[in-house]
Parts: C-alpha cells; sequence; structure tokens
C-alpha cells in the first residue's frame, strides 16, 4: 500500500497528481502531516506543493474538460466532505487515463460522487447569497456574519462586489473563522476576534450604527405586514429556509 502526504491544499492535490504520474505510483490513502500512516502501508511519499506542477496538471485538465465540468471540481474540494480529495483524485485519474470524456459516465462512482457534491456545494453557495443579512456598523462598513455548511464564501464574492459595488462591507464565515473585506476597490481575505464582534449570529449591538435597530424593526415590521398567516407552511418553510440559517436573519429574530 502506497501513500502519499501532503498540505491539504488545493494546489498540494494536483501537485500529488503530478508526482504520482512522474513516478509512476499511485497513492491508496492521500493523508495529511499529522495523520498516523495505515498498518500495512509500504512506503510514503511527501508531496512538496508546486505552483508549477499544479498549474500543469490544471491546464492538462482544461485541454480534456469542460470548463463546467472541471470547475466541478474545485466545488468538490470546497465541500469539506471526509475523502473528498481522494475522490477527486481518482477522478483526474481516470480523466487522463480514459480515452474518451469520462464527464457523463454517471454509471462510475467517481464521477456521480463528483456530480453529486458539486450539487450541494452549488446549493449551498445559493443560499448564502439569499440569506446573508448586513448589519451597518459605526465606522460605516456593512457586516455579515455566516456559518455555510460548505466552504462556499469564495464563491459568492463576484455576486457581492458587483451587488454591492458603491459600499464597504464584510462577510464572514464564523464556522471558519475567517472572511473577505471589500473595500471599495479590492476583496481581501482576513480574520477578526469573532467571539467579541459576533454574538449569538449577530453583531455585538455596542459596535453598530446608532440607525441600525431602528432598520431592523422596520424591516420586521414590513415582513410581519406582508405575511399571510393562513398560508403559513411551516414544514415547506424550513424546507426552504433551513433552520440553521434563522439565527442570522433580521426577520427571524
Amino acid at each position: 500500500m502506497i501513500v502519499f502526504r501532503y498540505d491539504k491544499t488545493f494546489e498540494g492535490l494536483l501537485t500529488a497528481v503530478f508526482d504520482a504520474y512522474n513516478r509512476n505510483t499511485f497513492p491508496v490513502k492521500l493523508l495529511s502531516s499529522d495523520e498516523i500512516e495505515p498498518l500495512f502501508a509500504d512506503a510514503c511519499h511527501t508531496v512538496i506543493t508546486d505552483p508549477e506542477k499544479s498549474g500543469r496538471v490544471w491546464k492538462g485538465l482544461e485541454k480534456r474538460m469542460m470548463p463546467v465540468t472541471r470547475n466541478m471540481l474545485s466545488y468538490v474540494w470546497l465541500s469539506e466532505i471526509n475523502g473528498s480529495d481522494e475522490t477527486i483524485f481518482r477522478y483526474i485519474r481516470k480523466v487522463f487515463d480514459s480515452k474518451t470524456s469520462i464527464e457523463m459516465n454517471f454509471a462510475d462512482e467517481d464521477v456521480l460522487q463528483v456530480r453529486n457534491t458539486a450539487q450541494k456545494v452549488n446549493r449551498e453557495r445559493h443560499r448564502v447569497i439569499e440569506f446573508v443579512r448586513f448589519q451597518k456598523t459605526a465606522d460605516g462598513i456593512f457586516f455579515a456574519p455566516i456559518a455555510p455548511e460548505h466552504n462556499v464564501l469564495p464563491l459568492t464574492l463576484e455576486h457581492f462586489t458587483d451587488r454591492f459595488a458603491d459600499q464597504q462591507w464584510i462577510i464572514y464565515d464564523t464556522k471558519r473563522d475567517y472572511g473577505y473585506f471589500y473595500n471599495l476597490k479590492e476583496t481581501t481575505e482576513i480574520t477578526l476576534d469573532s467571539d467579541t464582534l459576533i454574538l449569538e449570529g449577530k453583531v455585538n449591538e455596542e459596535l453598530l450604527d446608532p440607525n441600525e435597530q431602528l432598520f431592523q424593526r422596520m424591516w420586521k415590521s414590513y415582513f410581519r405586514s406582508m405575511a399571510i398567516k393562513e398560508r403559513i407552511n411551516p414544514a415547506l418553510h424550513r424546507r426552504n429556509l433551513p433552520r440553521r440559517f434563522w439565527k442570522y436573519l433580521t426577520e427571524k429574530q
């Protein structure tokens, strides 16, 4: 049994693919630096992430796959589902080894898994876009905490940068403790002390703009006045609006 160790980055995974073909040795397991090797491992190769190698693999996939399908591999990586890196590795190997396209071969377990996982991540991306609620802070920055099931924040940046191009904003993933700050010119990744900044899914009231709570009360009032009590369907509501997002929604407080 051959195992590879890598740094658990997407570039590192692509470098592992390059090393496997270069060495003509294909791993059964992909491990991080601190994971214990399987009992019957015959050899272990440590992958050193190399942007040039990973870039060559990505370009090779570009020649053999449709852009939308190749992007699905990025979605699967961002799913953070256990074992997704090994699924991606096997999928890429099948792409390179097959003389014909495997993209529509859903009888293959890995092809089907990549498609299904990418769809799950894409649905979560849409939920974040729909359910993010900004709160204006005292310094004029609009802040939105969120904790998506998958690591989809990078997939939403194009939407928010285009939709809110005229204001400074921060969207922060409290589950993964990182976020993005848009300063009217560019978007940069940031980390904050979220324990003091965010309380129960909302920005600490002491840090809010004086008018923010007024606007929130107005929005709640509008939301209640628009609701038709006779048509309330709790089961359908929970299906379309998962409960895990409720604490971030002003109208649900």
